[in-house]
């Protein structure tokens, strides 16, 4: 059996009544929980970056972001687009945007359409809408796997190659008033709203999660809406398109994803009046707002995180464990720093070191602090070291004088904290200072010998003040 979207010519075949989709749904469901189990696992590791990002809107700051949305009639009726520019600028952001949304369109149309590619090749958006026909995404499986899935993909690929700082956004959409009155008869799971509207919400779920990308969930604030501001009509006399209030319920929605700050702040109502305009914001801040990371927004932003050892000589190796990062900036806590993805640094003296490091990508940030414990005891690194030999003064500046009685001509060496040979020389009874005004700032350790035989070492710490 065939069945025909009623805003396109382009047929696909529907399984027969007689396949079982409620195998189907189990698995999926499944699948969907497993995704959902991975990603409530690294939620400790993004529960920082939500705290900031939650923290950085209340600043009110201006933003400016630039917007390419790809569709159908559900992007143009009464002009989204524009729409959440009115919004955000009420609040003084502002959106730059473009569109391409012929009516009926699919995400494989727009995957060969040399419009929507060369809009997309344009470059330097933040994000990139991605509609896909309204009826498609519910029906079974078995279609939803070859005509949706791969074209995300595909699209989602594209996007990333030309914009290497843009967002993929899927714009959920919502089920019909009364269910899919044209394909029940063959696919009864569309009979009602609620079973349309929850496969809608199901497969797009799964097009963010299997493409890294971020829901706009336009549908989930719909359903909100109905369940609980029933008097306001969403829908056109058709039972499918957005009347006025649908789709500023929309780009209250589309704010919320894209400027990642409280819809309630916004102040254009558009014609509807105050109080259907106020909880239609409140339905967008309750499930966008309030729930960020359920819709991956923020989720791939940098997350900064390290581990480090520390070896006897107080030699430290940073491990770099940040998320989402393309480059770093370390400050060691010590005046030193570094831009290395993975650092090491040796610390002068014992003390208490908070060690910062920034993880950047495309000009958002994240920043983590570490205390390093860096204890120097009497005796570190002495192996084979002798009461015999003394040195002063200890530490020093420009020479060292070695107090110890010779027999003969005696060869010394000089090796840094990490056994690295930096000087060497000879000294005898007549001559026992040592010059080490050349040598950096840090820790050594002076090597004796007389006639290959070892005599002993000695630390000595080699300051410039």
């Amino acid at each position: 059996m065939k069945a025909c979207f009623s805003q396109a010519t382009k047929c696909y075949r529907l399984w027969p009544k007689n396949r079982n989709e409620s195998k189907y749904s189990k698995t999926e469901k499944l699948k969907s929980n497993n995704m959902r189990n991975t990603k409530n696992r690294i939620m400790k590791y993004v529960i920082v970056l939500f705290v900031l990002i939650t923290c950085s809107h209340a600043n009110g700051q201006s933003l400016t972001k630039r917007v390419l949305f790809l569709g159908n009639s559900y992007t143009w009726s009464n002009d989204l687009p524009q729409m959440v520019a009115d919004v955000a600028n009420s609040t003084g952001d502002n959106l730059v945007f473009d569109s391409y949304a012929p009516g009926g369109y699919t995400l494989q149309g727009h995957s060969t359409n040399p419009t929507s590619l060369a809009k997309i090749a344009i470059g330097n958006w933040d994000y990139v809408v991605l509609q896909e026909q309204s009826q498609f995404p519910s029906f079974p499986i078995s279609q939803v796997k070859t005509g949706i899935f791969p074209y995300a993909h595909f699209l989602d690929s594209v996007i990333n190659a030309e914009n290497p700082c843009g967002e993929t956004v899927f714009y959920m959409t919502w089920g019909r008033k009364n269910g899919d009155a044209f394909n029940c008869a063959s696919w009864p799971p569309v009979c009602t709203y609620l079973g349309m509207d929850s496969l809608l919400n199901l497969r797009y779920r799964i097009m963010a999660d299997s493409n890294n990308a971020i829901l706009s969930p336009v549908g989930a604030v719909w359903k909100y809406i109905r369940q609980n501001f029933p008097s306001i009509e969403l829908y056109e006399s058709d039972e499918s398109h957005p009347s006025v209030a649908g789709t500023y319920a929309a780009a209250c929605c589309f704010y919320t994803t894209l400027f990642r700050k409280d819809p309630t702040a916004i102040t254009f109502n558009t014609t509807l009046s105050n109080s259907d305009a106020a909880n239609i914001r409140t339905a967008a801040k309750l499930i966008v707002y309030n729930n960020l990371m359920n819709w991956h927004i923020g989720e791939y932003d940098p997350l900064a995180n390290f581990t480090y050892s520390i070896s006897n000589d107080n030699h430290v190796a940073f491990s770099n464990s940040s998320l989402n990062a393309t480059n770093f900036n370390w400050n060691f806590g010590d005046g030193e720093t570094s831009s290395s993805d993975n650092p090491t640094h040796s610390y002068l003296t014992a003390g208490k070191y908070i060690t910062q490091l920034i993880a950047h990508k495309c000009g958002i940030s994240d920043t983590i602090f570490q205390t390093i414990d860096i204890t120097i005891p009497n005796g570190v690194n002495e192996i084979n070291q002798t009461n015999n030999i003394n040195m002063y003064p200890n530490p020093t500046t420009t020479f060292l004088n070695v107090k110890y009685d010779f027999l003969n001509k005696t060869t010394y060496q000089i090796v840094n904290i990490t056994g690295q040979e930096v000087q060497t020389g000879t000294i005898n009874n007549s001559n026992k200072q040592i010059d080490v005004s050349t040598l950096s700032e840090g820790i050594y350790f002076l090597q004796l010998f007389d006639n290959n035989n070892s005599l002993g070492q000695q630390k000595f710490v080699k300051s410039t003040k």
